[in-house]
């Protein structure tokens, strides 16, 4: 599936549709540059499982949890030097637990994520003006 979007609004709205969507044991990787719009489609995320906390990214903490229709356990995998490292937090009970998992920069790990997650790239073309975003959804 690919939407287009053109505005942070249209990102978030998206991104929380397809969050009332997810069940427990949903694994979302989300890639893209940086400054493409991670956070604004992780808030609307987060807004779709009912979760009214204020959402940071967990650059340096890695995963942040937080509690809405099921539990979230949101991913940033950035400052990863070795994928094995996520084993020392615990990666494999987040992965097969009983919440949604979301991943910023999966593709850092990819070897650690299972088939059956669903891949969300977000991309810019500044042709299309600069509030313009495609993303696309496997």
């Amino acid at each position: 599936m690919i939407k287009e979007t053109f505005s942070d609004k249209e990102t978030f709205d998206f991104a929380h549709v397809l969050a009332s969507e997810a069940k427990k044991g949903d694994i979302y990787c989300l890639c893209g540059d940086l400054g493409v719009g991670k956070t604004v489609f992780t808030k609307g995320f987060a807004k779709g499982l009912e979760i009214n906390e204020h959402i940071t990214s967990p650059t340096f903490t890695i995963v942040n949890e937080y509690e809405g229709r099921m539990p979230f356990y949101h991913f940033d995998v950035y400052r990863i030097a070795d994928p094995e490292e996520m084993y020392e937090i615990g990666f494999d009970e987040y992965i097969f637990g009983e919440g949604v998992c979301l991943i910023e920069w999966a593709d850092m790990i990819k070897e650690l994520i299972p088939e059956n997650a669903k891949w969300i790239t977000i991309e810019k073309d500044l042709e299309k003006g600069e509030d313009y975003r495609k993303i696309e959804v496997k």
